[in-house]
């Protein structure tokens, strides 16, 4: 009876034994990846999304228009502003501020407007320096007749007067002159017409003063008047 109880129990044994080598060699092992360190910069970036864009909507880019060079009947805020802090005087002697008539875009021949204002006095008026400033240029002009040029301080400004009768003592290019001083007197020369005395008087806004001669004209009426 002891017999067969212990073989019952080394059979069961065996078995078990059998059933578990049988089963750990049919499992399916699992695989294990090591990791790997990653450089920097070796994985791609994935590119930003964009919006959509329908080019049919777009309009054409057409360059800006450049304008023609033109004067200006009146100053803009910014140059009146500069040209308001020179403190003009009225560069003929005894010309009042209520005298003055604002010629500027009056026409004249070829097509052109004056540009400047005629200020009337008789013949032989002392004609005064706008402001202090150095003699650029005496010139005889067809249209202009007996001229000056005369620079601002700061070379921004040029002045420029006309139909001159002739020059003060002593005025000649180079000549720094101050506010009020004599530079000549007034007369009909150039294309002002026999008897018809004044001062032909402009005002430039200069981009090079070595050009003197090339600037953009802005209305002296203003200033004088205020």
């Amino acid at each position: 009876m002891r017999i067969r109880v212990a073989l019952v129990i080394l059979l069961v044994v065996m078995t078990s034994i059998v059933s578990y080598q049988i089963g750990k060699q049919s499992a399916s092992p699992i695989p294990v990846i090591e990791s790997q360190p990653i450089e920097p910069g070796t994985l791609p970036i994935p590119p930003s999304p964009s919006p959509f864009v329908d080019e049919s909507s777009v309009p054409e880019q057409t360059p800006l228009a450049t304008p023609a060079a033109s004067s200006s009947s009146s100053p803009s805020t910014e140059d009146a502003s500069f040209v308001g802090r020179l403190k003009l005087i009225i560069p003929v002697a005894g010309v009042r501020p209520d005298q003055l008539i604002d010629t500027f875009s009056a026409a004249r021949a070829e097509g052109r407007t004056h540009d400047a204002i005629d200020i009337p006095a008789a013949a032989g008026t002392p004609v005064l320096a706008a402001t202090d400033g150095e003699i650029v240029r005496l010139f005889q002009s067809e249209r202009g007749g007996t001229t000056i040029y005369q620079l601002n301080p700061d070379k921004k400004l040029v002045f420029y007067y006309a139909h001159l009768q002739g020059y003060a003592d002593g005025i000649v290019a180079g000549k720094y002159v101050h506010q009020g001083e004599v530079i000549a007197y007034v007369g009909d020369t150039g294309n002002a017409g026999p008897g018809n005395f004044h001062l032909h008087f402009s005002i430039a806004i200069l981009a090079d003063p070595k050009r003197y001669w090339d600037g953009t004209n802005i209305n002296p009426y203003p200033i004088l008047r205020h």
